[in-house]
């Protein structure tokens, strides 16, 4: 299944490159492979591999491919930047507009910092948060992912639960006794824990829909009660909207399911396939950061030009009528399709879907919180895996990842994806059929 080409690129891989993945995110190991697909070029919602193979995608680049690979307006915007400069390390033109519409799109965040990645992003927030409170806490939910920095891989989802359980040798105990983390949906864990500790608390640091557990919704009144704890206690809330942000409406989604934002982290669709990430928050948390404040935060390719041309193209796109009814459209008829066939096959499956983001869980109810998660039959998702790969349907490597629908994908990519599921469900069951009778 994997083609000579992109064989040959992962033996030179592996003696270049730690793991022969620059993230274990995009390692087939876990799929029980060895060797991954390696990705010529892309266009519109498919891939094309190395040996000159088409597939059909809804990795997204774990979400920040929104509009589609190779949109022309991405492109034109590109074009146009390359012949004035990629790189000034000085202030330009286009930061200050594309730093303008965040805030027009995000009220919550009266001034914002770009940086250069969504880790990057939520490492600066908890440092701005513990700046403005002067405790050192942090509180977060198992399962949700914020990056790799060390305050956060605590009990993390995403590629860090696909690869070895949620944490990371490396982080020191002293930073683990100063994260919390504690099972997303149980506001009766939370409360304890506000009562015990809340005037240690820096910031309870959370997703408004969990994207690294597999996707997982907020239980009613749950995140209202989240914002209100904290803000009893004195802490703040960040709202990690890395992969939420933009793809699911024109701006942030905590609010309109309860949340009560004081700092929100944004990144993938905002830099339109760019590395690009932003933090912000009310006028007096940004003054606390240099230069005019005491907290320092850098970097050499924050609002770098390239990316900026490349994200304002991006929300252009976005800012469109109808864009986002079509990317829930799709998701619904993509989602509804997939769990039909699995359901006609007797497997035992469910679906989360938020907007143009669901997880097919192998495993009825659906989870949620982490724990549930992970109680999965992890051999199906693998077997599922393969056999949409062997029908040109590329999905991420890992049942705690999403589903992502992009304005690239056609009618006709969608269509061709339920074909393909029904068919690998079929597989799943006959062998389940001979299993039985041996």
């Amino acid at each position: 299944m994997i083609g000579p080409e992109s064989e040959a690129l992962w033996q030179r891989a592996k003696a270049a490159i730690a793991g022969g993945v620059n993230s274990p995110a995009r390692s087939f190991r876990p799929m029980g492979g060895e060797a991954p697909l390696f990705v010529a070029a892309a266009e519109g919602g498919h891939f094309i591999d190395a040996d000159g193979r088409r597939y059909i995608e809804f990795l997204a680049a774990f979400g920040p491919n929104v509009i589609g690979h190779g949109h022309p307006k991405v492109l034109a915007a590109l074009e146009r930047q390359m012949r004035e400069g990629l790189l000034f390390g000085a202030p330009c033109r286009g930061e200050v507009e594309f730093a303008e519409r965040l805030c027009a799109a995000v009220p919550e965040m009266e001034q914002v910092r770009l940086v250069s990645s969504g880790t990057e992003a939520v490492m600066s927030a908890i440092r701005l948060a513990r700046a403005a409170t002067g405790r050192r806490v942090i509180v977060k939910f198992d399962g949700n992912y914020h990056g790799h920095a060390d305050t956060v891989l605590v009990r993390a989802g995403s590629g860090a639960t696909t690869t070895g359980g949620g944490g990371s040798e490396g982080v020191t105990e002293g930073v683990r006794q100063d994260v919390r983390s504690l099972p997303f949906n149980d506001l009766a864990a939370f409360e304890r824990l506000i009562a015990e500790e809340g005037s240690d608390v820096a910031a309870v640091l959370i997703e408004p829909i969990s994207g690294n557990m597999g996707v997982v919704e907020p239980e009613p009144g749950y995140l209202a009660g989240v914002s209100r704890l904290a803000h009893s206690c004195g802490a703040l809330v960040i709202d990690d909207e890395i992969i939420v942000g933009f793809r699911l409406r024109f701006g942030i989604i905590g609010p309109t399911v309860g949340l009560t934002p004081d700092i929100v982290c944004l990144g993938k669709a905002i830099g339109g396939g760019l590395a690009m990430g932003a933090y912000g928050a009310r006028r007096d948390l940004m003054r606390l950061i240099a230069p005019l404040g005491p907290m320092f935060q850098a970097g050499t390719l924050a609002g770098n030009p390239f990316s900026v041309a490349a994200g304002q193209a991006s929300l252009d796109v976005l800012s469109q009528p109808g864009v986002y009814e079509q990317l829930e459209a799709a998701g619904a008829e993509l989602s509804g399709g997939v769990l039909a066939a699995g359901l006609r096959y007797g497997v035992n499956v469910s679906i989360r879907r938020v907007g143009s983001m669901f997880t097919l869980f192998f495993r009825d109810p659906p989870p949620r919180n982490y724990l549930e998660a992970k109680a999965h039959d992890g051999e199906a998702f693998r077997r599922f895996f393969w056999e949409m790969l062997r029908r040109g349907i590329y999905l991420a490597p890992s049942p705690y990842e999403a589903w992502f629908v992009t304005l690239g994908h056609t009618p006709e990519d969608i269509r061709a994806a339920i074909t393909a599921a029904e068919e690998s469900f079929g597989v799943l069951r006959a062998l389940d059929s001979q299993a039985k009778d041996a």
